[in-house]
């Protein structure tokens, strides 16, 4: 069995209780699908800024109401201190209906504090971040620190936060180690290093856990296609689904390291339930592999032909995006061999199992 098979078999017979922020948003809500569907309690944490309660409500019907009331939501904001304060206790009257034993006393209330954070809130995005530099630091800088203040104060087990593919910057080898970084290359980047050194502050000042996860190319279920700032995959998933053109930034030969998001979740869980001697560091959270742009609209044709959508128009090209590195390709050997991570899901196997998500939904006006 491997280590995540057996970390899932202990949690279903000993409940945690877990943080997502960012719960509304694509990945905060398979996070929080998954470990409700492993009887975990879990406190979500949105503003819906980029999130939506649609990805909540399609939740709630996969898992049913017996699990989904292990859910408890607060519809605030990372930026508000009081929020994230707010965010690290579970309820102890929705905990004592489940069944859990009374761990207050007499005549008081029962306070549950949460065992793990899964950090996800943020503005992503690195045009985004070139577009409006200062709310993207005052959301993934100010905001994070604000949680991560609180979860020192609440002393959980581990805070897991997302961190980024980005912050390799400029530095040209391939694959990418954790140890060696460059300059970065937007705002976004410097974001997310910011973190990665509060996070390693707090850690030696205060002893508070924690496992930053430099994610590449995330994609699969629930990841919106609507607005400026969305990713390639769902943006040329709904083209083709409507039948419209697809725009490829560069000459298509730009290549990425694209991982599905079941393999996210088995890595924010395992980082999580790590030991001691695995914590206070990052990991590449990815596939290994490294796929073009113009593989990648040929993949996207293969996966929507499989579901009975044809896409026959050729793709406009355009010049290079202002922030972007050319190559991106992780090597994953020391998430693999720390915490036991073992990607599931290689990009064919992703774009097979969401396919049938977005041919639903687009055509359903997502």
């Amino acid at each position: 069995m491997t280590r995540y098979g057996k970390i899932q078999k202990d949690l279903q017979a000993n409940p945690k209780v877990w943080l997502i922020t960012g719960v509304a948003g694509f990945i905060g809500s398979n996070l929080l699908e998954s470990l409700l569907r492993l009887n975990q309690y879990v406190v979500g944490l949105d503003n819906f800024s980029t999130g939506y309660a649609h990805n909540l409500n399609e939740v709630e019907k996969q898992v049913g109401p017996v699990q989904w009331a292990r859910f408890h939501f607060i519809e605030g904001d990372i930026c508000s201190k009081t929020d994230c304060q707010c965010a690290m206790y579970y309820p102890g009257a929705l905990y004592e209906k489940q069944g859990e034993k009374d761990l207050g006393s007499s005549g008081e209330e029962l306070i549950v504090s949460v065992d793990y954070v899964l950090h996800q809130a943020a503005l992503g995005s690195v045009p985004r971040s070139i577009a409006d530099p200062v709310a993207t630091n005052a959301v993934n800088v100010d905001g994070f620190l604000n949680l991560l203040n609180a979860a020192r104060e609440a002393r959980v087990e581990s805070f897991i936060y997302a961190s980024s593919s980005s912050v390799y910057g400029d530095h040209p080898t391939l694959p990418k180690k954790e140890e060696h970084i460059g300059n970065p290359l937007s705002p976004y980047s410097v974001t997310k290093y910011v973190n990665e050194l509060y996070a390693g502050v707090f850690s030696k000042v205060y002893g508070i856990n924690s496992i930053g996860l430099r994610y590449f190319n995330v994609f699969g279920q629930r990841q919106d296609p609507n607005g400026a700032y969305a990713a390639v995959i769902p943006i040329w998933t709904a083209a083709m689904i409507k039948d419209e053109i697809v725009y490829i930034n560069g000459d298509g030969e730009t290549s990425r390291d694209f991982c599905f998001v079941e393999n996210v979740v088995q890595m924010n869980i395992l980082a999580a339930t790590a030991p001691d001697e695995a914590k206070n560091t990052v990991y590449n959270v990815a596939v290994g592999d490294r796929t073009s742009l113009n593989a990648l609209f040929y993949a996207l044709k293969s996966a929507l032909a499989g579901c009975g959508v044809f896409y026959e128009k050729t793709p406009d090209y355009l010049g290079f995006r202002a922030g972007d590195i050319r190559h991106s390709q992780a090597d994953i050997s020391k998430a693999r061999d720390k915490v036991g991570y073992t990607p599931t899901h290689r990009i064919g196997d992703g774009l097979g199992q969401a396919m049938p998500w977005y041919v639903k939904n687009i055509k359903g006006d997502l």
